[in-house]
């Protein structure tokens, strides 16, 4: 099948994730044009890429940096906007074919919220959106008639594991998980980790805070409720396994008992092309696998006394309501507090539960409140942060 130009709004431009599919539109120019670029703080490399892409409207979300990137960009057709009511309003452009969702954490929720709205398709790299909202967004993808196809690696792989096969019942969603830095360290010398330590990821490069959660294995936690809405499992059917060697990217185990799984190299390129691309495939930037070099593929089930971050992350999906937001909101901060090394690495679980513990349940929140229990449970979490 011939594949037609896709206009895309890129929603997290300089980060690790909007990088990369930069790549992939410089590497496909007769597939890709770039009509969106949105960033929040990095007004540097936004002006750098609106040169290189050309985008019809560039976005910086921090007032601040506003005249900078105007100034800079005075002498393109450019139009330049800014602040968070801007990053919204941009989703009504029908010139729009697929949003590519990589703002980091909750800040993405109101523009994926917008994009849904407007009818837009949507590459969804931001777990957070569904782990805090995920039953309500789930309807609106419906009565919208929007779509959300999955960019982190291991959703990648469940959709491609899916695609084909209809009504099939799923009996098990089991989401692979490197283990970070720390899986094989024992629990009496995590409490010596640093900073510089956590951020060294073995096998992935990804922004710090996703590379802390996934040090602290919150990140499968936050993919484990991201699977339960996008494919319609609860937790009972989720499983994570500990695979250093992140080949096998995730499977998925049917009614009759067979397994599919997607297997590749360990590179964000891939999953975030086959959302750009998806229903067709095409030649990407990636080496194709060679599993006779790859060698033993090993899998473990994970230690969630050691990573308490997991359990806790199950109890929240398993409990539903308001309680993913407060588990989301207060490792925000907690990540924040440690990368500021204001707390120590297993001070971050500490913070998740006491927040939960001390969090008045809603069962069936409205977005509206789901944002206010954001604030309260942000502002809880940092003032258990200065008890450290």
């Amino acid at each position: 099948m011939q594949n037609e130009k896709k206009n895309l709004a890129i929603f997290g431009s300089t980060g690790s994730i909007g990088r990369q599919a930069l790549e992939i539109v410089k590497a496909n120019p007769e597939l890709f044009s770039v009509e969106v670029l949105v960033a929040n703080n990095n007004a540097k490399l936004l002006v750098e890429q609106a040169r290189i892409y050309k985008p019809n409207v560039v976005v910086i979300a921090n007032e601040i940096h506003y005249h900078k990137v105007k100034d800079q960009l005075q002498d393109e057709p450019i139009k330049i906007y800014t602040g968070q009511e801007a990053v919204c309003q941009v989703m009504e452009m029908d010139s729009i074919q697929l949003v590519i969702m990589a703002i980091v954490g909750f800040a993405a929720l109101k523009p994926t919220i917008a994009a849904i709205r407007n009818h837009k398709t949507i590459a969804l790299a931001n777990k957070e959106c569904l782990v805090v909202a995920g039953r309500q967004m789930a309807k609106m993808v419906v009565d919208y008639k929007s779509g959300i196809i999955p960019v982190d690696s291991e959703h990648s792989a469940i959709f491609q594991c899916l695609v084909g096969e209809g009504d099939n019942l799923v009996d098990k969603i089991i989401l692979t998980a490197s283990g970070g830095p720390f899986y094989k360290l024992p629990l009496t010398e995590m409490a010596k980790v640093t900073p510089k330590m956590a951020l060294h990821h073995p096998n992935w490069k990804m922004g710090n805070k996703v590379t802390i959660d996934s040090a602290t294995l919150m990140n499968k936690g936050l993919e484990a409720m991201e699977a339960s809405w996008l494919f319609g499992v609860d937790a009972k059917h989720i499983e994570i396994l500990i695979h250093p060697q992140s080949i096998v990217h995730s499977f998925v185990t049917f009614a009759d008992g067979s397994t599919k799984a997607q297997l590749s190299q360990p590179d964000m390129r891939l999953p975030i092309q086959y959302a750009m691309t998806f229903p067709n495939r095409i030649p990407s930037l990636v080496k194709p696998l060679d599993l006779a070099k790859a060698g033993a593929l090993t899998f473990e089930a994970p230690d969630v006394k050691k990573f308490r971050n997991l359990a806790l992350a199950f109890e929240a999906l398993e409990t539903g309501g308001t309680l993913p937001c407060v588990l989301n909101a207060s490792n925000e901060v907690a990540v924040q507090a440690f990368l500021e090394q204001k707390i120590g690495f297993l001070n971050i679980s500490e913070i998740v539960e006491e927040s939960m513990l001390s969090h008045v349940l809603i069962a069936q929140p409205s977005i509206d409140e789901i944002i206010e229990i954001d604030r309260i449970a942000r502002l809880r979490a940092s003032e258990i942060v200065k008890r450290y």
